[in-house]
């Protein structure tokens, strides 16, 4: 089970890092462009949110099942263990935080160029926290 959920986890993140760059892309495409804040633009950022908190919800589960996550004070002194059982999944939850936030704020903002800017600063800033803390030492293909 905890092989499997590592794999979905992994190759999840795959899906979910494409679909926040391009929401990132339409929105700022779309600011260039000056087009109006759609219900398309709003479902796309709904889908980037969706996706995020699924992967977080899979994250969740792993963290209280996997091996990697030791919880004693000698885990801070090692760098892998400190980054299973804290950096990672703090970052991580930051992250999805921001999204959700820039996705809150864009729903229900007036200016049309003022939301697609909350999502490309909420979800910009978002993606950065995610590639920033994601293991890549231990992702499957790099």
């Amino acid at each position: 089970m905890y092989t499997g959920l590592q794999h979905l986890h992994s190759g999840f993140a795959y899906l979910v890092l494409l679909i926040l760059v391009g929401v990132i892309g339409y929105a700022l495409i779309n600011l260039i462009n000056k087009k109006p804040f759609s219900e398309t633009s709003r479902k796309l950022s709904l889908v980037g949110l969706i996706a995020a908190h699924t992967q977080l919800l899979i994250g969740f589960v792993l963290y209280f099942l996997s091996p990697n996550v030791i919880f004693s004070g000698e885990a801070m002194g090692d760098a892998m263990s400190r980054l299973y059982l804290l950096e990672h999944p703090l970052t991580m939850i930051i992250g999805i935080v921001l999204i959700t936030i820039g996705y809150s704020k864009a729903k229900s903002g007036d200016d049309d160029a003022a939301r697609y800017k909350k999502i490309l600063i909420f979800y910009g800033l978002g993606l950065f926290l995610i590639l920033l803390r994601i293991p890549w030492s231990a992702w499957p293909g790099m």
